[in-house]
C-alpha cells in the first residue's frame, strides 16, 4: 500500500548522486496540494513538492566539492535534495523556505538518508530570521527564479549571507536580468545550468 501524507499518496524516488543513492519521499502529485485560498492570499504554489532537474544538477555540483566543515545555507529549498547532499559531505546545513510542509519532508528525508539538515522557515522579502544566522560559508539555490519579482529581493540578501554563491537555473527568462545584474558586485562563472557567483565586495545593510 502507498505510504500517504495528510491523506496525499506519496512516491519514494531513488536518486543517483556522486556515487551515492539517496531516497526521497515527496508528494505524487503537487498539483493536489494546490490550496487556493493560501494562493490567492499569497499566489502561493506548491513548487516544493516536485523534484526539479535544477536541483538534481545543484545536487550532482555540490557532491563534486570538499564542503566538510563549512556552513551552507540553502535558500528557496523545496526537497532541499542539495542541502541533504552537501550534509552527507560534512557540510553544516540550514535548508529555508516559506512553507513548513517543504521543511517537515527535508528532515524526514534528512535522516531517511542518514544525515541532518537544520531547518528554517523564512521568506526572501522579511529574512531578518535568516540574515541574523549569518554569515555562512555558501549558499545553494536552485530553479528559486519563478518571476521577476524574485530578482531584486534576491539580489539583496545575498551579499549579506555568504562570498560564494551556487544557483542552478534551467534557463528561466529572468536568469539574464539576475546574472547582469549580479556581475555588478560578484565575479559570475556561467557553466549551465550551475552559475558560481564570487566575492561580493560588501555587505548590504
Amino acid at each position: 500500500m502507498p505510504t500517504t501524507w495528510r491523506g496525499y499518496e506519496l512516491v519514494h524516488e531513488s536518486v543517483s548522486v556522486g556515487g551515492r543513492t539517496l531516497v526521497i519521499e515527496r508528494p505524487h502529485d503537487a498539483e493536489e496540494l494546490l490550496d487556493e485560498e493560501a494562493f490567492e492570499r499569497e499566489e502561493f504554489l506548491p513548487y516544493w513538492a516536485e523534484l526539479w532537474p535544477s536541483a538534481l544538477a545543484l545536487a550532482d555540483h555540490v557532491a563534486s566539492r570538499d564542503l566538510a566543515g563549512l556552513g551552507l545555507v540553502e535558500l528557496g529549498c523545496g526537497l532541499a535534495l542539495p542541502g541533504i547532499v552537501a550534509a552527507l559531505g560534512g557540510a553544516a546545513v540550514l535548508a529555508t523556505d516559506w512553507s513548513e510542509d517543504a521543511l517537515e519532508f527535508v528532515r524526514a528525508n534528512a535522516r531517511r538518508n542518514g544525515t541532518e539538515v537544520e531547518t528554517l522557515r523564512c521568506s526572501w522579502t522579511s529574512p531578518d530570521p535568516l540574515v541574523a544566522r549569518a554569515p555562512f560559508d555558501l549558499v545553494l539555490a536552485s530553479d528559486v527564479l519563478y518571476e521577476r519579482r524574485d530578482v531584486e529581493p534576491l539580489l539583496a540578501l545575498l551579499p549579506r549571507l555568504a562570498p560564494e554563491v551556487l544557483l542552478a537555473d534551467p534557463g528561466r527568462p529572468t536568469l539574464s536580468d539576475f546574472l547582469e545584474r549580479a556581475a555588478e558586485a560578484w565575479l559570475v562563472e556561467r557553466s549551465e545550468p550551475v552559475y558560481r557567483l564570487v566575492g561580493a565586495p560588501h555587505e548590504a545593510g
